[in-house]
Parts: C-alpha cells; sequence; structure tokens
C-alpha cells in the first residue's frame, strides 16, 4: 500500500516511528494509501529547511523567479490531466471537475508570472532639498499554507504562486483526507528548477497545525476551512506574532426575482447547488424565490436534478460521491432534520442509486422547499449537496435574509432588471457577489473572500491583495555626502 510521505528540502522524508492515517478513495469506499501524519520535530525540519532557502531565494533576481515560474506553468498545462486524476481518486469529484479546479488554479500561477511589475516601488526625486525617497516591497520570509480537502490543488495554489513569486519559502500543509495532489505539485517545482527548501510539504493534524501557528521562524499563515477553525488559526497565529488570513465556512444566497428567466436560474441553482456533492465554499445552498415564482421554479430545478448521474467521478458521471463516510453521514443527519422540522422534500438524496463499485459515500442531490430562517438546514454549512429553497414577498425581504445571515462569502441575484442588479450589488454585505452568475469566483487579478464570519484577517487571496500579503513595505529616504547639510541639528527634521 502507498505510503504518503512529507517533502522537505526537495526530497521525500518519512520518519519510521510517523503516524499514519488511510487514505479513501470515496468513489468505493476502499483504502488507497497511508499518509504519515507530522511530528512537531518534523514540521521543524520542514520549517529549518524553509528557513535555510529564504536568503538565497529572496537574493534570486526577478528575472530568474519568473523564468522557474513560466518552466512550472508550461509543466503543469501539459501534465494537469495527471493532478485532476489524483484529485477525484482521493476527493472524489468528477474528472471534468478536477480539471477545471486545476485550470482555476494555474490562473493564479500565470498571475504571479507577472511578479516583476507587481513588485515595482515608487521614487520621488527631490523629496526634500537634495533628498530622495523611495519604496520597496520584500518578502516576509517562511510562510505556511494550511489548506483544505475540496479542493486540493486550487486553494494552495491560491497562495504558493504569489508567495514564491515575490521571494518568500513555502510549508504546505494540505488535508490529510486528499494529501496526494501537493506531493505531485512538488515534484513538478522541483523540474521547474526551484531550488530545493524553497516548496515543503508536511501532512498532518493538529499537531503540526499547530507547531506552524507557534514557530517563530513562519512569518505568515493563510488558511481555508471551516469557520470555527478560520477564527482559531488567526487568534492563534496572531498571537504569536503572524499575519494571518484564515478564510472561513459559507452560507451563500442565490435571489431570483420575478423578472429573471427561470430556465437560466433552474440551470444555475443545479449546477451551483450540486456540483461538486455541494462540498465547495461558493456553492448555492439557500435559494430565495421573490414573489410568485416559487413553484415554477422548484418544479424546473427538480426536472432538472432528476436528469443527474451520480457515481464513480472517472466514469463520466455529472457529480461524485462526499469525500468520507462520517461526512455523508452527517450531511444525511441534516436531510432528516430538515424533513423533522417541517421542510417540504421535492428529492430525497438518501436512496441514490450510485454508478460505482464498492461502498462509496454517496448521498443524491437533495431538494428542500418552503425552507424557513429558523431551520437547521437554513443555518448551518451543510457541505452537501443540500438545496433549500426559501421564499420572500419582496427583494427587500429576500436582502435582509442574506445581510442577517452570519456568513458574508459568495451571493447571486438572478434579474433582467439592471437597476435591481446595480442595487443589490450596492447593499449586499458580502464580499463576492455574482450577477446572473452563481459562483461568482474572481479572476486571479482580482482578489477571493468574503465578509463577516467568512474571513479572519484583513487580507483577502491572491491579487494584489496576495501580494501585499506576502510582502512588507520600506521606505527609504536617501541624501548623499553634502557639505552643507553638516552640523549639529537636534530639532525634527523640516521638509524644505
Amino acid at each position: 500500500m502507498q505510503t504518503i510521505q512529507h517533502w522537505i528540502n526537495g526530497a521525500y522524508s518519512s520518519p519510521a516511528d510517523s503516524r499514519h492515517a488511510d487514505v479513501t478513495n470515496p468513489a468505493t469506499g476502499k483504502v488507497s494509501g497511508r499518509v504519515a501524519l507530522a511530528s512537531a520535530a518534523v514540521v521543524n525540519d520542514a520549517v529549518a529547511a524553509a528557513a535555510d532557502a529564504f536568503p538565497a531565494w529572496r537574493d534570486t533576481s526577478l528575472a530568474r523567479r519568473t523564468q522557474i515560474l513560466f518552466s512550472f506553468r508550461e509543466l503543469l498545462n501539459a501534465r494537469k490531466g495527471e493532478l485532476a486524476a489524483i484529485i477525484t481518486s482521493e476527493h472524489g469529484k468528477v474528472l471534468d471537475d478536477a480539471l477545471g479546479e486545476v485550470s482555476r488554479g494555474q490562473e493564479v500561477v500565470e498571475f504571479a508570472c507577472g511578479i516583476p511589475h507587481l513588485l515595482k516601488g515608487g521614487y520621488t526625486e527631490n523629496a526634500s532639498t537634495k533628498v530622495d525617497v523611495h519604496s520597496i516591497r520584500q518578502p516576509v520570509g517562511p510562510v505556511a499554507i494550511i489548506s483544505p480537502f475540496n479542493f486540493p490543488a486550487m486553494v494552495p495554489m491560491w497562495f504558493f504562486p504569489v508567495a514564491i513569486a515575490t521571494g518568500n519559502t513555502v510549508v504546505v500543509k494540505p488535508s490529510e483526507k486528499d494529501p496526494t495532489a501537493v506531493n505531485w505539485v512538488a515534484e513538478l517545482w522541483k523540474e521547474a528548477g526551484l531550488p530545493d527548501g524553497v516548496f515543503n510539504v508536511v501532512h498532518g493534524d493538529k499537531e503540526a497545525v499547530d507547531t506552524l501557528l507557534e514557530h517563530p521562524e513562519i512569518k505568515s499563515v493563510s488558511f481555508v476551512g471551516s469557520t470555527p477553525i478560520a477564527k482559531y488559526v488567526y487568534e492563534k497565529g496572531t498571537a504569536a506574532g503572524k499575519r494571518v488570513q484564515a478564510l472561513g465556512g459559507a452560507k451563500n444566497h442565490m435571489i431570483v426575482l420575478p423578472d429573471a428567466d427561470l430556465d437560466l436560474a433552474a440551470d444555475a441553482a443545479v449546477s451551483a447547488g450540486y456540483g461538486s456533492a455541494g462540498e465547495r465554499c461558493m456553492a448555492i445552498s439557500a435559494l430565495v424565490a421573490v414573489g410568485g415564482i416559487a413553484d415554477e421554479l422548484v418544479a424546473k430545478i427538480a426536472e432538472r436534478t432528476r436528469t443527474l448521474r451520480i457515481g464513480d467521478g472517472l466514469r463520466g458521471t455529472d457529480m461524485g460521491p462526499l469525500v468520507t463516510k462520517a461526512h455523508r453521514e452527517k450531511v444525511a443527519g441534516y436531510i432528516e432534520a430538515g424533513e423533522a422540522s417541517g421542510a417540504t422534500v421535492v428529492l430525497d438524496g438518501r436512496q441514490v442509486k450510485a454508478d460505482a463499485e464498492g461502498d462509496g459515500f454517496f448521498l443524491g442531490p437533495t431538494l428542500f422547499d418552503n425552507v424557513t430562517p429558523d431551520m437547521s438546514v437554513y443555518t448551518d454549512e451543510i457541505f452537501g449537496p443540500v438545496l433549500s429553497v426559501v421564499r420572500a414577498e419582496t427583494y427587500d425581504e429576500a436582502l435582509a435574509l442574506i445581510n442577517a445571515n452570519p456568513y458574508g462569502n459568495g451571493t447571486a441575484i438572478f434579474t433582467n432588471d439592471g437597476g435591481a442588479a446595480r442595487r443589490f450589488e450596492n447593499e449586499v454585505e458580502v464580499g463576492m457577489v455574482g450577477i446572473n452568475v452563481p459562483i461568482p469566483v474572481p479572476m486571479a487579478y482580482y482578489s477571493f473572500g468574503g465578509w463577516k464570519n467568512s474571513l479572519f484577517g484583513d487580507s483577502h487571496a491572491h491579487g494584489t491583495e496576495g501580494v501585499h500579503f506576502f510582502t512588507r513595505g520600506k521606505v527609504v529616504t536617501t541624501r548623499w555626502l553634502d557639505p552643507s547639510h553638516g552640523g549639529l541639528n537636534l530639532g525634527f527634521p523640516q521638509n524644505a
């Protein structure tokens, strides 16, 4: 059985006395490998490798860094099918979805290839008499990335291309549920010419996370996961003096106004609600039908959902399994709770017949109608293929639901009214907004991040905010030797 090892200083490493955890193929339910779980000592070794590599990488020219980034991009583009297959085998999402994940991550690599332009400082000549001032941005040092199971390639790629391009060294702690993707990336970096120690991978659980959060050599932490853990990472990391960006959970609403194209809205609701089995932080899990359209819209959503093929993601299906048996049972529990609380079960995914071998962790698409804001299927982030339809009389009532929600990650409105759309983008208290776009994930040159309990910290992922997160500003004031400025003067300098 395959043992998934750590990647430290350009080579695989797995101490003989390591603890291990099983890695499972969710489509079959079979154990496919064992992943080593890092002790504090192993994490310390990885951080030491990153710290040792930092001075040389920081001083590597932008021209050379960019060459390596371009090489990595070309290798990734040529072989991304390999990475997609790894993702499907350990996460369960269908192969096309996995390929899309890799492609969206690649956009950040391409963004980082333009880093020389993004690191340009400013220069002011003669700010005071014969005094010049210029600003520069410098890397912060070794950085940590703690990534979730639902996007084992894309989410780390939100961070490490920018971190590496700006001159930092990296330690990634991927999810132990699907760890192989990041190891594959580490090998690709080496093939692209990245020096040993610049990109390191440690697998593990809370012990590894806490060691990274407390280690004095780690200067920043980037995290994506549930809100309780994001809050924990932010508090523990900042208490240790680190800068932290911790992206948390979501409860994304999609408003459909009476003037919307209901066929388009139904297509979008099915795609955004059930893609990747709902295991996306940008999934639509609450649809707010405004006015008298709910009956027709729910019928259209149900009609489309019944056509979906559920099964092994390597068999050309539309939706795969959930990531673990425990998570499958948790989501099924929410379906039971929704039914018990009085929501109308339009489609029940608990008895799905999946196209797969073995005992995979399948749960079919589930559609609830007449959901109210006090039900757990509405209040909680389920992270599964469960779509809840809430009915609202007016736009104002629908908007109030979203703004009252403790999460603020993504949202969408479907309408043909430009005035209503403009009002929504202005009034909604959410970080990423789609207008007739159900999953408004920004391009790499914009920043990804939510509001409220969906983000702890001041910086979103990638884009210019990512560049600023992984660099520190420095301002240099210069005056070359000039006898006219000699002599003692204990007063505070005045510009003249």
